[in-house]
């Protein structure tokens, strides 16, 4: 007899979005109860592995704990869990859908049957839908039903293409994340922060906050930017502005035939039309580009010959180029032109409506310029070409053949002079020539555009050649070789005293000259004024902080529960304190039952500390001690007791120490003493919790502050509130 089970339980969904007791990415953490399943691992139930493969063969590159391809499905013949399963499912449904992601684990509870599932996502409501997807999956993998995945796989992806930055963005956050500059989405579409506070910069797909309004202004312009272009003797094709059928065949003649006409105000190749040699065709041209365009005005101008190409200009340099092509069919006396552009045009398979396709499809019964293009040869989509006749669908366009390689320093010279006469500091600049790698004066070419916000796509995914770096080119233009858009950030972590630490450090840094911003369970502080009055030791507040232009020291408040619920709001630090491991009789909710449990979430604030950093950890509690041993840093203890064990086996080995001792803060690395702060510099108040004022210290001593700023930001500590900006 066939066991029919009842679908996993899902008891809890949370999306941690910081660095977390599972990773440092954000992943989404599901509890899951899985009722009778608890009783039967995979192998024991039976065709599941068959029907489960035959559904997602992708499972076969998992690797699981094994650590080789075919690690997973080693474990789900030996015997794994439904746990582990949907753990493996969700991250392969997430990579159907286009959006690559790897990590995962899945851990017991000490509720029988209760499991705790985490996996990465990039997106959380992609991640969450594939969560109850593969849940569905599964569910019909092991009871043997049916399950139309296809269409399931089709929502995710219009989910992915929604939600998900576009590809041309996500490559430049990539680019920042090699650099280890971290990254912050500023709203649903390619708005994206690059850094923190005062080292931030903006993207917004390929413009930046050096962008300038009137350079895209100008851009847009194309009679004024021939006009400027010309003065700096870039050369450009001959024309005027026209603004009437009429008058464009008038231009027409006085340059000479061939012409080009195209809107005042286009972008994209839309309304364009190429080698005009009559006055039917041009009135024609005229009218399609007036209704391309967001004005009635349009240019005509010299037609010059060549192929188009497209010269991505970032900074002062070009790093890509491409170059388009012409598109003809040949009749065969049955097929219309439709038919014949399906059978010889559109069957390349690097053609496609989506922007994973180098190549596009080609409508030639839709598109404005096709038909016109054909109408000049006497011809329509439904017209049948003779055997062998040859039919030109058109004359440029898909520009995405990568040249790069090819590109003569001479028409690299032109290309980035053109952005700087424009003023764009990221530009694509549209030029006609045989052969770019000869200069332009030679072959009579001449640059015709100068686009803002050019679209990278082509460059990233040629449809021939080596895609190209853009994304590391567009970090390097805004933050240089060694910049990593990090301000300094100082975390501290635990229940004892930790909105005093963060407020005392936040007054010492302030002493050195720094704006300074904190977020702690007392509020939200910018430059010792309190500007909100709740609790704002959250993920919201604290990654708000971190977005304000004039933050050059952000200091935050965390606790466990905190880091279970949102995660660490930072995904790094230069100070991480850690207090003590306090509260675990409160975490249980969280099935935290152990002191021992705690170890594992502190340690995400150690976790977080960069290489250069410091974690700053009370000698007083072994565990926090324990700590140093996962620090990428270095490491300050501080305690009451001189003659700690930690404290002093950690002088031994000279490295730092903060103590108390005749009433005086020690500040020690080594066998040296280097100052002694009195506790009585701050007010008596205060000074009733020197464990508190140490850590402090310590953390202002590993940020580099000298002793006598030290002392003079615990003098003028005020607990109290400056002011509350209304």
């Amino acid at each position: 007899m066939t066991t029919t089970y009842k679908p996993i339980e899902f008891l809890r969904v949370t999306h941690l979005r910081g660095p977390n007791i599972w990773t440092y990415r954000p992943v989404i953490e599901a509890w899951l109860d899985l009722g009778a399943l608890e009783q039967a691992p995979s192998n024991q139930i039976s065709g599941l592995y068959e029907r489960l493969l035959a559904a997602l063969p992708g499972l076969a590159q998992h690797r699981c704990g094994v650590g080789e391809v075919g690690g997973f499905l080693l474990r789900l013949q030996e015997g794994t869990w439904a746990g582990h399963i949907l753990e493996h499912v969700v991250l392969e449904l997430q990579n159907l859908a286009g959006m690559r992601t790897g990590f995962g684990q899945t851990r017991s509870t000490t509720a029988s049957g209760v499991y705790k599932m985490a996996f990465r996502t990039r997106q959380e409501q992609v991640g969450r839908a594939a969560l109850q997807i593969g849940r569905d999956l599964l569910m019909a993998a092991i009871n043997d039903t049916p399950y139309d995945l296809a269409s399931e796989i089709d929502q995710l992806k219009e989910m992915v293409d929604d939600l998900c930055l576009g590809p041309s963005t996500a490559h430049i956050v990539d680019a920042a994340t090699d650099r280890r500059i971290p990254s912050i989405r500023l709203n649903t579409g390619n708005l994206v922060q690059l850094g923190h506070g005062a080292a931030q910069r903006r993207i917004w797909t390929a413009e930046t906050d050096r962008t300038s309004a009137i350079a895209e202004g100008i851009a847009s312009d194309k009679d004024l930017t021939k006009s400027l272009l010309k003065s700096c003797g870039v050369p450009v094709p001959e024309g005027s502005l026209v603004h009437s059928a009429e008058e464009a065949w008038d231009e027409a003649q006085d340059i000479g035939l061939p012409v080009v006409v195209k809107p005042y105000d286009g972008n994209h190749g839309r309304g364009v039309s190429l080698n005009l040699m009559s006055e039917a065709d041009v009135h024609a041209a005229y009218h399609l580009a007036a209704r391309k365009g967001d004005s009635k005005s349009v240019i005509v101008e010299r037609f010059i010959t060549g192929n188009e190409h497209r010269i991505l200009v970032v900074g002062s340099h070009v790093v890509a180029a491409a170059k388009g092509e012409s598109l003809w069919v040949i009749g065969d006396g049955s097929s219309n032109i439709i038919e014949l552009t399906d059978s010889q045009i559109n069957t390349d398979p690097r053609r496609g409506t989506n922007e994973d396709s180098p190549l596009n499809q080609i409508a030639p019964q839709h598109g404005a310029e096709i038909i016109l293009e054909l109408e000049r040869q006497g011809l329509t989509a439904y017209s049948i070409p003779l055997a062998g006749q040859k039919v030109l669908i058109q004359a440029n366009g898909n520009v995405a053949f990568d040249v790069t390689d090819t590109i003569h320093p001479e028409v690299a010279r032109a290309a980035t002079l053109a952005a700087r006469v424009v003023g764009l500091d990221i530009a694509g600049i549209d030029l006609v020539a045989d052969d770019i790698s000869r200069p332009l004066e030679q072959q009579g070419g001449a640059i015709i555009e100068v686009n803002a916000s050019p679209g990278l796509l082509a460059h990233l995914k040629p449809a021939s050649g080596m895609p190209r770096p853009i994304g590391a080119a567009i970090i390097h233009h805004l933050f240089g070789e060694q910049n990593d858009g990090r301000i300094p950030i100082i975390g501290v972590a635990g229940s004892q005293g930790t909105s005093l630490i963060a407020r005392l450090i936040a007054n010492i840094v302030t002493m050195s000259g720094k704006y300074v911003g904190v977020a702690c369970q007392q509020g939200l502080f910018l430059d010792q004024r309190q500007v909100q009055k709740n609790d704002c030791a959250n993920w919201n507040d604290s990654q708000n902080l971190l977005l304000n232009r004039s933050l050059q020291t952000a200091v935050f408040e965390t606790n466990a529960k905190m880091i279970l619920t949102d995660g660490l709001a930072y995904d790094k630090c230069v100070v991480g304190v850690v207090t003590d491991m306090e509260g675990a009789d409160q975490l249980g909710e969280f099935y935290i039952s152990q002191a021992e449990h705690m170890f594992k979430i502190m340690r995400s604030q150690v976790d977080v500390i960069l290489p250069h950093g410091c974690a700053v950890l009370n000698a007083n509690y072994p565990q926090v001690a324990e700590l140093a041993e996962l620090c990428d840093g270095r490491v300050i203890f501080y305690g009451l007791d001189a003659n700690n064990d930690n404290i002093v086996q950690h002088r031994e080995q000279g490295e730092r120490v903060v103590f108390l001792r005749d009433q005086q803060i020690m500040l020690a690395e080594g066998s040296d003493e280097i100052s002694a702060i009195p506790l009585s510099t701050l007010k008596p108040s205060k000074a009733s919790q020197p464990e508190s004022i140490m850590a402090a210290v310590a953390a202002a001593w590993a940020l580099g502050i000298s002793s006598e700023l030290i002392s003079a930001g615990l003098r003028t500590f005020n607990s109290e509130p400056i002011a509350i900006i209304s």
